[in-house]
């Protein structure tokens, strides 16, 4: 079995992930469900669920996948910055 994710790497910095996207409607609902009670949990209120996004799923999406760039990685080699706070506007302690 192959897995269904990949990640790039450049000199030990991770450039970019891809994956192959979720296509099934039930799947992906049982998923909301599943973050909403984690949420709940936490005491965060639920989100609302993606009824167009859904409806998509659910006409036919088609079998597709997907690669994510960080640009704030790529502006890491070309700064030669060694923490990514050196690149982006406001750490996650800020967010």
């Amino acid at each position: 079995m192959l897995p269904n994710v990949f990640e790039f790497y450049y000199k030990g910095l991770e450039l970019c992930n891809g994956f192959h996207e979720l296509d099934d409607a039930d799947e992906q609902i049982h998923r909301f469900e599943q973050d909403n009670l984690q949420r709940e949990k936490m005491g965060l209120e639920p989100q609302q669920l993606d009824v167009r996004f859904l409806a998509a799923l659910k006409a036919g999406f088609p079998n597709c996948s997907g690669v994510a760039l960080g640009v704030d990685r790529l502006l890491m080699l070309a700064m030669d910055a060694e923490k990514i706070e050196e690149v982006i506007s406001f750490g996650i302690e800020k967010a």
